[in-house]
């Protein structure tokens, strides 16, 4: 078992000794979580250490407690050790000749600032603390380790968007106070961060133990009443947020909105009649430029209709896109229907950048000019009104797609994305229900296009790329595959957190690539799953279960 606490720990610390070498380290470090306390770059180091003794003391193991705790402290030990080894290689080679992120800044944050020989003792000496930490969290009492987890979350949370925050909270009096005492100018004081962290652990202690007792005594109806409740919740806070944070939230919400409206009509072709299109961003790009060639103030505009008026002739010409699209596709399925509409997607594009069609849609020089829209004596000109706008949008999208699903054409959906040929001898004709499918879901996307177009006053074929239709298809596996709450939760964690994070560069597709590894592994029915996609994916787990019960005796199971 020792010998497996170390391979583990030098699993994590290869993590760590890939992370400095590409630079990830160093620039984490310039970023405070608390003030002259602790750096973002740190916190991933310690953060390593303890995931390497929670990974090398499980609870299930044979061995006593204490012996758990003698292997997590290994392992965290040995987490250190190739980043030790890295900091004795820069001190007798000079590496920063052939990999330029190992400077003297990287050898100063692993070192502490000691020197060599004590920095060296002290990385091995505070993995190994790291590693003990994690084995007793994960001998911890849920409700304790679920209290300790969510303070860290808000502290880390707190500190890396403390300008975002600071910026919510430029009010004197009374909230002026509370964030001096929470922020200095450089970031997260320590007495704020200590503040945040009790907070938070009470709190979701009290809830935790307040949810065990409710649920217990619940219905299921009271449940999803209850979801429905927090939902509309968190989206009212969504609707106050922008005009609280001003602009530049405003404009990260609106992409959000923009991705839900595309993760809605991808939904209803993929999480509910099962059709895995790619294609799409066609759709998108439908509605961008009618929207454009009907409203724009340049040469290439066919009218000069308003916004509220252009807006659903461009949703109609995506539904007969869609439906046009849906038809040499009607009888593939599968991967090859992923490929073909993905083909189909790649042609509108091909066509909008032609020569062909360069005096009628602009080319690659694209349509420029697009009014914002107006309504009664108010122009939806910033991103915060232009996301109350898609806000509405989503809304309705929304709604639309729910009554949908429970309706008779729902089911009809979820019928052939189960078998197509049990679903066509039960007699639902798969030809309406499939461009059905493909019709409803464009009339999102379309609308969609739409806003995008009054959003940016342009619109270019550069920004109708394959990339769309994959972080689309993304951020619906993530939140939850036939789920409208999962699509609005994978596009806030897919799309708004990236673009909060831009200040990290390209490093953040790093972090973003990583979130949906450990996504896959750890949670693959998404983040808030439908309870379809939830049995078909747990579903052998739950019946494993039944049958070891089946095995016990009467006695027993009492």
């Amino acid at each position: 078992m020792i010998r497996t606490a170390i391979v583990r720990g030098l699993l994590f610390g290869a993590v760590g000794l890939h992370l400095a070498v590409v630079g990830v380290l160093l620039m984490l470090h310039q970023r405070w979580i608390i003030i002259d306390t602790i750096s973002l770059g740190q916190a991933v180091l310690v953060l390593l250490a303890i995931g390497a003794g929670v990974m090398a003391a499980p609870t299930n193991a044979p061995e006593a407690p204490p012996a758990r705790l003698l292997f997590g402290l290994i392992a965290g030990a040995a987490a250190s050790l190739p980043l030790a080894a890295l900091m004795v290689a820069m001190d007798l080679v000079r590496l920063q000749a052939v990999f330029i992120a190992l400077s003297h800044d990287l050898f100063e944050m692993l070192s502490f600032d000691l020197g060599d020989f004590l920095g060296v003792l002290a990385l091995i000496g505070g993995g190994a603390v790291g590693g003990l930490a994690g084995a007793v969290l994960q001998h911890t009492p849920p409700g304790i380790r679920r209290a300790v987890i969510a303070g860290a979350a808000a502290v880390v949370v707190a500190g890396v968007f403390q300008e975002l925050i600071q910026l919510m909270l430029q009010f004197e009096g009374l909230i002026g106070d509370i964030r001096d005492f929470f922020y200095t100018w450089e970031g997260l004081s320590p007495q704020g961060a200590a503040v945040v962290f009790a907070i938070t652990a009470i709190v979701s202690q009290v809830r935790s133990a307040a949810s065990r007792r409710n649920q217990a005594a619940l219905t299921d109806q009271q449940r999803q009443r209850q979801r429905m409740i927090r939902a509309l919740l968190c989206l009212a806070g969504l609707a106050v947020l922008p005009a609280l944070a001003g602009s530049y939230i405003g404009q990260v919400l609106m992409l959000v909105g923009l991705f839900i409206l595309m993760g809605m009509c991808l939904n209803l072709d993929v999480g509910l009649a099962g059709l895995l299109d790619l294609g799409f961003v066609a759709f998108f790009a439908v509605g961008a430029y009618a929207t454009a060639l009907l409203t724009a103030d340049n040469p290439h505009a066919l009218l000069h209709l308003s916004y509220w008026a252009a807006m659903p002739i461009a949703v109609l010409l995506s539904i007969c896109m869609g439906v046009i699209f849906g038809i040499p596709v009607l009888g593939v399925r599968g991967d090859y229907l992923a490929v073909a509409t993905m083909g189909l997607g790649e042609i509108v594009r091909v066509i909008v950048l032609s020569d062909f069609a360069s005096p009628l849609l602009g080319g690659a020089q694209g349509l420029l000019q697009i009014p914002k829209p107006a309504l009664g004596g108010f122009t939806l000109g910033s991103p915060v009104s232009l996301f109350y706008l898609t806000l509405v949008a989503s809304g309705v999208a929304a709604f639309v797609a729910w009554r949908l699903e429970n309706s008779r054409l729902g089911r009809a959906w979820m019928a052939l994305r189960d078998d197509e040929d049990v679903a066509q001898a039960l007699g639902i004709n798969l030809i309406r229900s499939k461009l059905m499918a493909y019709g409803l879901g464009a009339a999102f996307a379309g609308l969609a296009g739409s806003i995008f177009a009054v959003m940016l006053g342009s619109v270019y074929p550069s920004s109708f790329q394959l990339l769309i239709s994959i972080n689309v298809l993304a951020l619906i596996i993530v939140g939850g595959m036939g789920s409208l709450p999962g699509v609005a939760l994978g596009s806030i964690a897919l799309i708004g957190l990236p673009e909060l994070l831009r200040e990290f560069g390209e490093y953040r597709y790093l972090f973003y690539g990583a979130v949906l590894i450990i996504m896959m592994r750890l949670r693959p029915e998404g983040l808030w799953p439908s309870e379809a996609r939830r049995r078909e994916l747990h579903g052998s787990d739950e019946s494993l279960a039944l049958d070891a019960g089946s095995d016990l005796l009467p006695a027993q199971r009492t």
